[in-house]
């Protein structure tokens, strides 16, 4: 008798904190895709926490929709969120729907491609977790900066490969903090002008 192949489970996140504490929400099974981990996100939020309320947040490479759904969940007041993979944004757009919010936006976009535009209107919080080995995170902060994405004094959450002293960072932004778990590196600064 032959054996049955193995179905994969899929994956999930956990929403650490907020509203939607402890919902367990899908992720798709997609290459290269890897949520923030929850201790990751926990130091995170407790950085941002004086700031997270009401404030304008920008995902500019979703994935998982980790991070978005976790500012969201604590009182952000508006998101929005980028990311090029159709399947995953699907899959966030069907998370929102499930948790009955209606104050974010979702985009099939190139991060890059979309920050090279000029801003309308800008975010107080920026999360930049892009796809490792890839040479987007410097791009993206300097079209950040260039297009005017940042209200003054914004946040800008990074995640990299790299240790945060050797990113070349625009000169306006200032290192608040960072950390490393295993190979990641992630640090949260903040625009001074």
């Amino acid at each position: 008798m032959a054996k049955k192949p193995m179905q994969s489970r899929p994956s999930q996140i956990r929403i650490i904190g907020g509203q939607w504490r402890s919902r367990k929400l899908s992720v798709p099974d997609a290459p290269g895709l890897r949520p923030t981990p929850d201790r990751v996100r926990e130091t995170l939020f407790n950085w941002l926490a004086p700031y997270i309320q009401g404030a304008r947040v920008l995902d500019a490479f979703a994935g998982s929709g980790a991070l978005f759904l976790e500012a969201l969940s604590r009182g952000a007041s508006t998101s929005l969120a980028l990311d090029v993979n159709s399947d995953t944004i699907d899959n966030l757009r069907r998370n929102l729907a499930l948790l009955e919010c209606n104050t974010a936006e979702v985009l099939r976009a190139d991060a890059l491609q979309y920050l090279s535009l000029n801003a309308e209107r800008g975010f107080d919080i920026v999360l930049l977790d892009p796809p490792f080995h890839h040479d987007l995170l410097l791009s993206s902060c300097h079209l950040l900066e260039a297009n005017h994405w940042l209200n003054p004094r914004a946040w800008i959450y990074t995640e990299s490969e790299q240790p945060p002293s050797s990113l070349g960072v625009p000169a306006t932004w200032r290192l608040h903090r960072e950390k490393h778990s295993g190979q990641v590196h992630y640090a949260l600064w903040q625009k001074l002008t």
